[in-house]
Protein backbone atom coordinates (compact mmCIF):
# COMPACT_ATOMS: atom_id res chain seq x y z
CA UNK A 1 0.00 0.00 0.00
CA UNK A 2 2.17 2.61 -1.30
CA UNK A 3 3.43 4.85 -4.12
CA UNK A 4 6.70 4.16 -4.42
CA UNK A 5 7.79 3.38 -7.68
CA UNK A 6 8.70 -0.52 -6.86
CA UNK A 7 4.99 -1.10 -6.22
CA UNK A 8 2.76 -3.00 -7.97
CA UNK A 9 -1.42 -2.42 -8.91
CA UNK A 10 -2.95 -5.02 -6.68
CA UNK A 11 -5.54 -5.40 -9.19
CA UNK A 12 -3.81 -5.60 -12.16
CA UNK A 13 -2.01 -8.17 -10.19
CA UNK A 14 -4.64 -10.10 -9.55
CA UNK A 15 -6.06 -10.26 -13.16
CA UNK A 16 -3.24 -11.59 -14.06
CA UNK A 17 -2.42 -14.32 -11.68
CA UNK A 18 -6.12 -15.23 -11.10
CA UNK A 19 -7.09 -15.34 -14.74
CA UNK A 20 -10.03 -12.46 -14.25
CA UNK A 21 -11.13 -8.96 -15.60
CA UNK A 22 -9.15 -6.21 -13.64
CA UNK A 23 -13.64 -5.76 -13.06
CA UNK A 24 -13.95 -8.88 -11.47
CA UNK A 25 -10.46 -8.26 -9.59
CA UNK A 26 -11.73 -5.02 -7.71
CA UNK A 27 -15.06 -6.80 -6.91
CA UNK A 28 -12.82 -9.19 -4.82
CA UNK A 29 -11.18 -6.38 -2.87
CA UNK A 30 -14.45 -4.55 -2.27
CA UNK A 31 -15.78 -7.60 -0.75
CA UNK A 32 -12.58 -7.90 1.53
CA UNK A 33 -11.33 -11.21 0.71
CA UNK A 34 -8.12 -10.34 -0.62
CA UNK A 35 -5.48 -9.55 2.05
CA UNK A 36 -2.16 -8.09 1.84
CA UNK A 37 0.04 -8.99 4.83
CA UNK A 38 -3.16 -9.81 6.44
CA UNK A 39 -4.59 -6.59 6.37
CA UNK A 40 -7.92 -6.25 3.86
CA UNK A 41 -6.74 -4.99 0.96
CA UNK A 42 -9.19 -1.87 0.11
CA UNK A 43 -9.62 -0.33 -3.72
CA UNK A 44 -6.79 1.05 -5.58
CA UNK A 45 -4.32 -0.58 -3.09
CA UNK A 46 -0.63 -1.41 -4.32
CA UNK A 47 2.26 -3.62 -3.22
CA UNK A 48 5.47 -3.88 -2.58
CA UNK A 49 7.37 -7.28 -3.83
CA UNK A 50 7.82 -9.26 -0.93
CA UNK A 51 4.81 -8.41 0.34
CA UNK A 52 2.12 -11.47 1.14
CA UNK A 53 -0.93 -11.52 -1.19
CA UNK A 54 -3.92 -13.77 -0.44
CA UNK A 55 -7.74 -13.97 -1.40
CA UNK A 56 -9.72 -16.26 0.18
CA UNK A 57 -7.45 -17.67 2.37
CA UNK A 58 -5.28 -18.86 -0.14
CA UNK A 59 -1.79 -17.39 -0.95
CA UNK A 60 -1.72 -16.09 -4.75
CA UNK A 61 1.97 -16.44 -5.95
CA UNK A 62 3.66 -15.07 -8.74
CA UNK A 63 3.75 -18.24 -11.24
CA UNK A 64 4.15 -18.86 -14.63
CA UNK A 65 0.45 -18.37 -16.49
CA UNK A 66 -0.21 -20.98 -19.05
CA UNK A 67 -2.66 -18.46 -20.59
CA UNK A 68 -4.79 -20.01 -23.54
CA UNK A 69 -6.54 -18.22 -26.42
CA UNK A 70 -8.83 -19.71 -28.88
CA UNK A 71 -11.87 -18.39 -31.60
CA UNK A 72 -14.05 -20.68 -31.61
CA UNK A 73 -17.32 -20.86 -34.59
CA UNK A 74 -20.24 -20.82 -32.11
CA UNK A 75 -23.65 -22.78 -33.33
CA UNK A 76 -26.81 -21.72 -32.46
CA UNK A 77 -28.72 -22.82 -30.03
CA UNK A 78 -25.53 -23.24 -27.66
CA UNK A 79 -25.69 -20.37 -24.90
CA UNK A 80 -22.10 -19.13 -23.47
CA UNK A 81 -22.68 -19.68 -20.19
CA UNK A 82 -20.98 -22.90 -17.96
CA UNK A 83 -25.02 -24.70 -17.13
CA UNK A 84 -27.18 -25.45 -19.70
CA UNK A 85 -30.21 -23.28 -19.73
CA UNK A 86 -33.65 -25.29 -20.59
CA UNK A 87 -33.13 -27.75 -23.39
CA UNK A 88 -29.63 -25.44 -24.87
CA UNK A 89 -26.82 -26.77 -24.07
CA UNK A 90 -23.65 -24.76 -23.33
CA UNK A 91 -20.76 -24.33 -25.66
CA UNK A 92 -18.63 -26.26 -23.09
CA UNK A 93 -20.85 -29.22 -24.40
CA UNK A 94 -18.91 -28.94 -27.63
CA UNK A 95 -15.26 -27.72 -26.52
CA UNK A 96 -12.92 -30.49 -25.54
CA UNK A 97 -12.55 -30.47 -21.90
CA UNK A 98 -8.82 -29.35 -21.34
CA UNK A 99 -10.64 -25.87 -22.90
CA UNK A 100 -13.43 -25.91 -20.18
CA UNK A 101 -11.47 -22.85 -17.62
CA UNK A 102 -11.35 -20.45 -20.35
CA UNK A 103 -14.17 -17.86 -20.27
CA UNK A 104 -15.81 -16.36 -23.03
CA UNK A 105 -14.55 -13.14 -24.06
CA UNK A 106 -17.80 -11.09 -24.61
CA UNK A 107 -20.96 -13.07 -25.69
CA UNK A 108 -22.87 -14.42 -28.14
CA UNK A 109 -26.32 -15.14 -27.50
CA UNK A 110 -28.52 -18.70 -27.68
CA UNK A 111 -29.43 -17.61 -31.39
CA UNK A 112 -26.63 -15.98 -32.68
CA UNK A 113 -23.48 -18.15 -34.14
CA UNK A 114 -19.83 -16.89 -35.32
CA UNK A 115 -16.77 -16.01 -33.85
CA UNK A 116 -16.60 -16.05 -29.86
CA UNK A 117 -13.09 -15.39 -28.14
CA UNK A 118 -12.40 -17.51 -25.28
CA UNK A 119 -9.60 -17.05 -22.95
CA UNK A 120 -7.80 -17.66 -19.21
CA UNK A 121 -6.50 -13.66 -19.26
CA UNK A 122 -8.95 -11.72 -17.50
CA UNK A 123 -6.77 -8.44 -18.67
CA UNK A 124 -6.79 -9.69 -22.17
CA UNK A 125 -10.53 -10.15 -22.09
CA UNK A 126 -11.14 -6.60 -20.32
CA UNK A 127 -9.42 -5.20 -22.99
CA UNK A 128 -11.55 -6.88 -25.60
CA UNK A 129 -14.48 -5.96 -24.02
CA UNK A 130 -14.08 -2.37 -22.31
CA UNK A 131 -16.02 0.56 -24.71
CA UNK A 132 -12.95 2.58 -23.92
CA UNK A 133 -11.02 0.48 -26.60
CA UNK A 134 -13.63 0.38 -29.63
CA UNK A 135 -12.93 -2.99 -30.40
CA UNK A 136 -14.83 -2.87 -34.05
CA UNK A 137 -17.34 -6.27 -34.13
CA UNK A 138 -18.36 -7.36 -37.68
CA UNK A 139 -21.65 -9.26 -38.18
CA UNK A 140 -24.00 -10.61 -41.08
CA UNK A 141 -27.80 -10.71 -40.72
CA UNK A 142 -30.73 -11.40 -41.99
CA UNK A 143 -33.98 -9.52 -41.45
CA UNK A 144 -37.57 -11.60 -41.51
CA UNK A 145 -38.42 -9.07 -44.39
CA UNK A 146 -36.53 -5.99 -46.29
CA UNK A 147 -34.87 -3.16 -44.69
CA UNK A 148 -36.51 0.00 -45.84
CA UNK A 149 -34.35 2.73 -47.03
CA UNK A 150 -35.22 5.40 -44.44
CA UNK A 151 -34.82 2.74 -41.70
CA UNK A 152 -31.41 1.54 -43.22
CA UNK A 153 -30.69 5.52 -42.92
CA UNK A 154 -31.81 6.05 -39.30
CA UNK A 155 -29.79 3.05 -37.83
CA UNK A 156 -26.42 4.01 -40.03
CA UNK A 157 -26.88 7.71 -40.46
CA UNK A 158 -29.35 9.09 -37.24
CA UNK A 159 -29.54 6.17 -34.69
CA UNK A 160 -32.14 4.49 -33.17
CA UNK A 161 -33.35 5.46 -29.62
CA UNK A 162 -33.43 2.12 -27.17
CA UNK A 163 -34.10 1.94 -23.02
CA UNK A 164 -30.25 2.55 -22.57
CA UNK A 165 -29.71 4.97 -25.07
CA UNK A 166 -29.01 5.32 -28.91
CA UNK A 167 -27.71 2.90 -31.39
CA UNK A 168 -26.14 3.64 -34.56
CA UNK A 169 -24.87 0.73 -36.07
CA UNK A 170 -22.82 0.72 -40.23
CA UNK A 171 -24.78 -1.03 -42.67
CA UNK A 172 -23.91 -2.49 -45.74
CA UNK A 173 -25.83 -4.55 -48.07
CA UNK A 174 -24.76 -7.95 -49.39
CA UNK A 175 -27.24 -8.65 -51.78
CA UNK A 176 -28.24 -6.49 -54.86
CA UNK A 177 -31.35 -8.82 -55.12
CA UNK A 178 -32.26 -8.26 -51.51
CA UNK A 179 -32.59 -5.68 -48.69
CA UNK A 180 -32.73 -8.63 -46.32
CA UNK A 181 -29.31 -9.58 -45.75
CA UNK A 182 -26.75 -7.29 -44.23
CA UNK A 183 -23.13 -6.56 -43.04
CA UNK A 184 -23.59 -4.59 -39.98
CA UNK A 185 -20.29 -2.94 -38.24
CA UNK A 186 -20.16 -1.73 -34.67
CA UNK A 187 -18.02 -0.56 -31.49
CA UNK A 188 -20.22 -1.13 -28.66
CA UNK A 189 -21.04 -4.44 -27.37
CA UNK A 190 -24.32 -3.71 -25.64
CA UNK A 191 -26.44 -6.75 -24.65
CA UNK A 192 -28.68 -8.25 -27.69
CA UNK A 193 -27.98 -4.34 -28.96
CA UNK A 194 -28.16 -5.41 -33.15
CA UNK A 195 -31.64 -7.24 -32.70
CA UNK A 196 -32.82 -4.92 -30.18
CA UNK A 197 -32.43 -1.97 -32.63
CA UNK A 198 -33.82 -3.92 -35.53
CA UNK A 199 -36.92 -4.72 -33.75
CA UNK A 200 -37.25 -1.07 -32.17
CA UNK A 201 -37.95 -0.64 -36.06
CA UNK A 202 -40.29 -3.24 -36.87
CA UNK A 203 -37.90 -6.27 -38.11
CA UNK A 204 -36.90 -9.47 -36.52
CA UNK A 205 -33.55 -10.48 -37.02
CA UNK A 206 -33.98 -14.23 -37.86
CA UNK A 207 -29.37 -15.15 -38.39
CA UNK A 208 -27.00 -13.09 -36.49
CA UNK A 209 -23.30 -14.33 -37.32
CA UNK A 210 -20.32 -13.05 -35.84
CA UNK A 211 -16.86 -12.43 -38.74
CA UNK A 212 -14.52 -10.51 -36.75
CA UNK A 213 -14.19 -8.82 -33.52
CA UNK A 214 -11.10 -6.74 -32.83
CA UNK A 215 -7.88 -8.13 -34.48
CA UNK A 216 -9.21 -11.64 -34.87
CA UNK A 217 -11.63 -12.91 -38.07
CA UNK A 218 -13.51 -16.18 -38.17
CA UNK A 219 -11.73 -17.09 -41.32
CA UNK A 220 -12.24 -20.90 -42.35
CA UNK A 221 -13.51 -22.08 -38.78
CA UNK A 222 -16.37 -24.50 -39.45
CA UNK A 223 -19.29 -24.84 -37.25
CA UNK A 224 -18.30 -26.18 -33.92
CA UNK A 225 -14.65 -26.48 -34.52
CA UNK A 226 -11.91 -23.79 -33.32
CA UNK A 227 -7.95 -22.93 -33.45
CA UNK A 228 -5.84 -21.83 -31.16
CA UNK A 229 -4.62 -18.24 -31.46
CA UNK A 230 -1.89 -16.31 -30.46
CA UNK A 231 -2.59 -12.72 -28.53
CA UNK A 232 -1.77 -10.07 -31.29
Amino acid sequence: MTDSPDSIRLNKYLALQLGVSRREADLLIDSGKVLINDTPATLGARFMPGDTITCDGRVVSESTVDYQYIAFNKPVNYVCSRRDQGDSPTIYAILPPKFHRLKPVGRLDRNSSGLLLLTNDGDFAYKMTHPKFYKTKVYTIRLDKDLAPLHQQMISDIGVLLDDGPSQLSLMRLNDDSRREWQVTMTEGRNRQIRRTFAAMGYDVTELHRTDFGNYSLGDIKSGEYEIVDMR
